[in-house]
């Protein structure tokens, strides 16, 4: 089962709508039912909307990944385009720099995510500050 961890999920209505279109599997309806829907000029620049390219790391781990949340006819992995309907782009969607997903990924292996850095195509990135 998929933890939230009580963060607070931001789409803007564009997305929205075009997600509901398509018919979100069902990990990510969920998500997108929970989410504050706003504006499209209203998304905060640190929040994971389509299109950013988002840095993650995995709590534990530390391993750091950087992809772009697409819709599922753009995905292309090799080129680090991961599909909104795929497991890591359904955690990451509305989510902030500095939040923090437990997801549970194919398999039954779970993992805690945080975003690190979001960048959209016409913004300067917003990131996570180093901890001390």
């Amino acid at each position: 089962m998929n933890n939230p961890t009580n963060n607070s999920l931001t789409i803007g209505k564009t997305d929205y709508l075009c997600l509901m279109h398509l018919r979100p599997p069902e990990d990510l309806a969920s998500e997108l039912e929970r989410a504050s829907i706003v504006a499209d000029d209203a998304v905060p620049a640190n929040v994971v909307s389509m299109g950013s390219r988002v840095a993650y790391a995995e709590k534990g781990t530390g391993n750091r990944r950087e992809v772009e949340i697409v819709y599922p006819s753009d995905a292309n992995p090799a080129q680090g385009k991961v599909s909104v309907f795929a497991p890591v782009g359904a955690a990451l969607i509305g989510l902030a720099v500095g939040d923090e997903i437990d997801w549970e990924f194919p398999g039954g292996a779970s993992r805690r995510l945080v975003v690190v850095e979001v960048v959209h195509p016409t913004t300067s990135p917003s990131v996570l500050p180093p901890q001390r």
